[in-house]
């Protein structure tokens, strides 16, 4: 039987560098294993690539910048972006066996939301940057001819970007789409967890005609690998970032030589706060995509829920029911709705809390362990869909990051007292408000520190709109013309008239 392994090239089973234009191994001989995360298995082997690969990588971006690709008229390269979109959906079956072989995650999941939006990043960022204008001033002068002054984008040059394993594909052709429709050119480094989606990309680059050196990637780890050689390199203009918070402190220092620019979206504590008046059904149905969706592995999702205490036990009693109603299996099962956590490591970290929940006294609503799987699954790395009640604002549980399928539910009495419980954390991503109060809804959401706020809905993204996250959540704006402010330079030119 043909397997998604079996259908995947080479260069994408075995996650070679993609430099310039081609596929390679890299001179470093380093080398590590590739593990499904659904079965504990080996998918393949990805290259480590260190600074030679780096330096290689950086050149040619930079060469690439004063090439075709650095000549190239707006329209044009709208145009190849737009390609690049429609071959990812061409080739949308071995995007999405590459990314379901890295993550595990349900085939319904990836096939709906990672591989279409993937697609799409590219189209948006084509299609926004042909249609946003700059500044332009008449300014009066003694003479009483005036001057003109106008504004001028040009791109900010060599981009570095360090992408996230929880949803590949689309964080990161979301920060390349918007760097390259900005006439940037990239250094990807994908988390060492997903290398093969990314490493697929230089395919497609390839096949639409993208110059070489415009898109770039090289795989590897963080410290001592290619992550640091990177975000240190002398010749690289600017870092993205999506990824914790501790992460983004180092490139953040890495950066500071050189006063490069760093734009990053890093961890999240995020809050739920669910009032009486809300419509329980749609409260219900959101808070349970918030908590478990992509078995909880999403920057934006929600692990404090405050639901207003009159509907607390119903609240509590109908999540109870959708989290154990939820199935974990096989992604390419049509009823698997849950996946595995990334590798056995996050697995350990997450279940670490299960027990410290326990011991700081919550109350364990449902889950909290590990489930029962099929024998060619229970070396995954699955972990229970876990609700818990009863902990106090202080416990660990309720103020760290977790990452996982769980949630932890807390009862409220006021407006006054939930915003204050919500925005006492160091974090500051994002909320979800239920309320059918259109006022209440307009009055609470300003308050609540956070980059996002949803109300009535959850993981609705127009990305036309900033995002980013405030506090220790990350720094700056990505998206429509804030995308556009980090990945270029804006010259005033002052003409004397």
């Amino acid at each position: 039987m043909k397997t998604m392994k079996d259908g995947l090239q080479a260069a994408t089973k075995d996650a070679l560098h993609f430099i310039n234009g081609e596929f390679t191994a890299g001179t470093s001989g380093r080398s590590f294993d590739n593990i499904s995360p659904a079965t504990g298995q080996k998918i393949g082997i990805v290259h480590e690539g260190l600074k030679p690969e780096i330096d290689a990588a950086v050149a040619a971006a930079r060469a690439a910048l004063h090439g075709p690709w650095g000549r190239m008229p707006q329209a044009e390269r709208s145009d190849l972006l737009h390609a690049v979109a429609d071959e990812i959906n061409r080739r949308f079956d071995e995007f999405l066996e590459a990314e379901i072989l890295d993550t595990g995650k349900p085939k319904s999941l990836a096939s709906h939301i990672d591989i279409p939006r993937g697609a799409a990043n590219f189209k948006v960022f084509a299609d926004l940057v042909k249609n946003v204008p700059t500044e332009s001033f008449m300014l009066d002068t003694p003479d009483g001819n005036g001057a003109l002054n106008y504004g001028v984008r040009r791109p900010k040059g060599v981009i570095g970007v360090i992408s996230p394993w929880n949803l590949p594909l689309l964080l990161m052709t979301w920060k390349v789409g918007s760097a390259l429709a900005s006439g940037n050119t990239v250094i990807v480094k994908p988390s060492e967890e997903t290398p093969l989606t990314t490493t697929l990309l230089g395919e497609v680059m390839n096949t639409v005609g993208i110059p070489k050196g415009v898109f770039n990637v090289v795989h590897g780890f963080g410290p001592d690998s290619a992550g640091a050689y990177l975000t240190g390199h002398p010749d690289v203009d600017a870092i993205t970032f999506t990824g914790e918070t501790r992460t983004g402190e180092i490139i953040m220092q890495s950066a500071a030589k050189g006063l490069r620019q760093v734009s990053m979206e890093c961890g999240g504590k995020n809050a739920g706060i669910v009032f009486a008046d809300c419509d329980m059904d749609k409260a219900i149905e959101g808070t349970m995509r918030s908590v478990f969706a992509n078995c909880g592995q999403v920057c934006l999702g929600t692990e404090r829920v405050y639901v207003e205490r009159p509907i607390f036990d119903e609240f509590v009693a109908r999540l109870k029911e959708g989290a154990e109603g939820l199935k974990l299996g096989a992604a390419e099962d049509k009823d698997t709705n849950l996946g595995p956590l990334i590798s056995k490591e996050h697995q350990e970290k997450v279940l670490s809390y299960y027990k410290l929940a326990v011991e700081e006294g919550a109350t364990v609503v449902t889950g909290g362990g590990v489930p029962d799987m099929p024998a060619d699954m229970q070396d995954g790395a699955w972990v229970e869909p876990t609700i818990f009640t009863g902990l106090p604002e202080t416990a660990r549980v309720v103020r760290e990051e977790i990452f996982g399928p769980v949630c932890h539910i807390t009862p409220f009495d006021s407006e006054e007292e939930v915003i204050k419980m919500a925005n006492d954390t160091e974090y500051g991503l994002a909320t979800a408000i239920w309320t059918e109060n259109l006022t209440r809804a307009h009055r609470v959401a300003p308050q609540i520190d956070v980059g996002l706020a949803w109300v009535n809905s959850w993981f609705l993204r127009d990305l036309r709109t900033a995002f980013g996250g405030s506090k220790q959540s990350g720094i700056g704006r990505e998206g429509g013309v804030h995308g556009l402010e980090f990945y270029s330079e804006l010259t005033n030119v002052c003409v004397k008239l």
